[in-house]
Parts: structure tokens; C-alpha cells; sequence
């Protein structure tokens, strides 16, 4: 059976970083640390204080806030356990950290700075927390760069860099992915020679036109793309073929979850590509996207964040917890939604599904009622009910 990042920690745990360098494994490590709820815990952006350490964290009287996402309370808590147990980790130091939740500005911005114990600096993104401003902002970059929140990486990464000076490595993971590429594109020259890598895990791409106009030519061979067996989020807008694929213990979008990543022998277990019907949808649905307009798109964002928001729940999970409540909300929203908006919505709706009858139909080879049986039976077998990561 294939090891975990849980299982990592345990058994590398105590092998400094001089020792065994930074790797892909340490990355998602990291990347899924920056979920931690670090407010009020560690010095802010705009502070002038020692960085902390993990020590001083699981000693802070409020320790029990990093742990106050309710779905990976478990999960995380045990990684922050492993982390403290062992050489590798026990000596990092946390700093600049920094949480932006604007609901004006569709706005969710989180990040945090950690200094490894060979000196190394390892610049976090966050991905989209259980906000539903932050889920609104991942959608918003279907048709507007930047959005706040990538405007907000380049400030952060220049503002960082000018406090440490050594050499550093970006990621996040999910939305976060996205803003570690964004920022490493946009940031000042002196700072992009700094960069050793750039991860993005599972984090969506970009429309070609953003990578031709922030030069991700400059940074191209510094990156490294990691994606499940069968990735949706890190597919979306994906052009580059330049990506590796971890296999994963979970299926669907249950493998966005990092601690659902395999591991072997302190490496990823990697795949040769994404599963083939997981790929014909990510390349449907990226084409349709390609196809409509920025108004068409912004309407079918803000038609869909409008009907979710008239659940009255500040975030994802509420509307989970209080879901006949939440529906009830959303009815109302869908009637109030004007007659010429839904025509659209329906035709934007319709594009998507024509597009996937003509794509299953090549992809095949097969007549087109055939395909669609044959793609049917597949979705039959097994149920399965696991936690899913928050998206991109």
C-alpha cells in the first residue's frame, strides 16, 4: 500500500534538510500547511517581528484556531503533530503571513512565508478556503486577469523578498498553484532570478494570451505542475503538456485532496497522463470556455454566484450543515433570475453539451448514441463518498 504525505513525515521525519534537499514531497507538504488558520498567531506582512517557530505555535494559549477547518481538522492537526515530531520540519519558521477576505472585491487572499532550516525560503499561496468570496474569485478567472487576488501575489512576493534575501521556492496548491505561477511571471526581475522552483499543485492554468503577455516563457523550466489521477481543477485552462501525474488513493474530485496523493519511497507514485475520460472532459470543458466571450462567461459567473449567495451562508460548509435552508434560498434566486438571462445561460449551457457530443464522438470514433451509452455505463459501478479538498 502507498504512503501518504501523513506516512512521509513519519518516516523522513528526522532527516534534516541539509541532509536530504527540498523535494516535491516537502512542497505539498507546505503547501497543504498554509491551510493551517495562522491568524493572530503568526507576525503579519506589515510587522516588524521574529518569525515564530513550530514550537512556539503548538505552545500559543490559541493553538486550537489553526485547526478551525471543520472537514480537515483530523488531517491537518496530524500533519502539524508529524511536522513538530521530526528534525525536518520542527525548525521551521513561519512569517509575513497574510488574510484578505473582501467580499466587495471578491476578494480571498491568504499566504505565509517559511524559512527551512538550511536557510531556504518556501513563499505559500493558499488555495480557496470554504468561503464562498473565495469560490466566487476562482471562478472570476475564467475571464478576468488579474483578479485581486493574483494582483495581491505580486505584491506579496516583491514585499517578501525584499525582507529575505536568500534564494526561495513558491507553491500553493489548488488556487493557490495559480498565484504561485502568476506571481513568479509578474514579480520584478531581480526577484524572478531567485526563484529555484515554482509549484503549482493541481492549481488551475492560464488563457494563452495571459501566459504570452507575463512572459511565462521566462520561468517555464522552473516550474513544476503536479496533478492527480484524474484532475478537473489543475486541468482547467491548461495548455502546457509540461506536467507530472501522481497517482492517487481516491477517485474523482476526492484526488484534489493532497492527503489523498500516493507516495513511495519518499517520491509521488507517478502515472503516465491523466485518465483518458478524465482528459476528454477537462479538454471540453476548456474549449467551451475558449468559445464564449468575456460577457457571456461574466454572466454565467455572476448568475451562479448570485444564486448560491441567496443561500444566506457565509461559507460552503454552512450551506452543507443547513442544506434544505440553503436550497430554499436558491429556488427563490432561480426565479428571480430575468427572462434573458436564463436564454443565455441555457445557450451557454447548451454549447457545453453539444461541444461533449462531438468531442466523445472523435475522441471514439464511435457513432454518437453509442458513444454516449458506452460513457454511461462507465459512470454506473461504485459509489463513493469521500471528503473532498476545497477547489481551486
Amino acid at each position: 500500500m502507498s504512503d501518504t504525505i501523513h506516512n512521509y513525515l513519519k518516516e523522513y521525519g528526522d532527516i534534516s534538510f541539509m541532509d536530504r534537499p527540498m523535494n516535491d514531497v516537502d512542497s505539498l507538504v507546505l503547501c497543504q500547511f498554509v491551510y493551517l488558520k495562522f491568524d493572530g498567531l503568526v507576525p503579519e506582512l506589515k510587522e516588524s517581528r521574529s518569525s515564530v517557530s513550530l514550537e512556539e505555535l503548538a505552545a500559543h494559549p490559541q493553538a486550537e484556531k489553526l485547526f478551525a477547518d471543520e472537514r480537515f481538522e483530523k488531517d491537518n492537526r496530524e500533519l502539524f503533530e508529524d511536522m513538530l515530531a521530526g528534525r525536518r520540519f520542527r525548525n521551521l519558521k513561519i512569517n509575513c503571513h497574510i488574510n484578505v477576505i473582501e467580499k466587495e472585491w471578491e476578494t480571498q487572499f491568504s499566504a505565509a512565508t517559511f524559512i527551512l532550516e538550511d536557510g531556504t525560503i518556501y513563499v505559500a499561496f493558499r488555495g480557496t478556503d470554504e468561503t464562498i468570496v473565495g469560490w466566487k474569485e476562482d471562478f472570476n478567472m475564467a475571464f478576468l486577469s488579474p483578479v485581486p487576488g493574483q494582483a495581491l501575489s505580486v505584491k506579496y512576493l516583491n514585499m517578501v523578498t525584499e525582507r529575505f534575501h536568500n534564494p526561495f521556492y513558491v507553491g500553493g496548491h489548488s488556487k493557490g498553484g495559480n498565484l504561485a505561477v502568476y506571481s513568479a511571471m509578474n514579480c520584478a526581475d531581480v526577484v524572478q532570478e531567485r526563484i529555484l522552483k515554482v509549484y503549482s499543485m493541481d492549481g488551475p492554468g492560464f488563457r494563452p494570451e495571459i501566459l504570452e503577455r507575463c512572459g511565462y516563457d521566462r520561468i517555464a523550466d522552473r516550474v513544476v505542475k503536479l496533478l492527480p489521477h484524474s484532475s478537473m481543477i489543475g486541468m482547467l485552462f491548461e495548455w502546457d503538456t509540461r506536467y507530472q501525474v501522481v497517482e492517487s488513493r481516491s477517485f474523482g474530485l476526492a484526488q484534489h485532496n493532497p492527503y489523498n496523493w500516493k507516495i513511495k519511497d519518499g517520491e509521488f507514485v507517478l502515472a503516465e497522463d491523466i485518465y483518458g475520460r478524465a482528459r476528454l472532459v477537462d479538454n471540453t470543458v476548456n474549449e467551451w470556455i475558449a468559445s464564449l466571450d468575456d460577457q457571456q462567461i461574466k454572466l454565467f459567473v455572476d448568475t451562479l454566484y448570485q444564486v448560491i449567495s441567496a443561500s444566506e451562508a457565509d461559507d460552503l460548509i454552512a450551506i452543507t450543515a443547513d442544506w434544505k435552508r440553503s436550497m430554499s434560498g436558491v429556488v427563490a434566486a432561480l426565479k428571480g433570475v430575468d427572462e434573458d438571462t436564463v436564454k443565455v445561460l441555457q445557450e451557454i449551457v447548451k454549447a457545453l453539451f453539444d461541444l461533449a457530443k462531438v468531442r466523445m464522438k472523435e475522441e471514439l470514433g464511435l457513432p454518437l448514441k453509442k458513444a454516449a451509452q458506452q460513457a454511461k455505463s462507465r459512470r454506473r459501478p461504485k459509489r463513493r463518498t469521500e471528503a473532498v479538498h476545497p477547489t481551486a
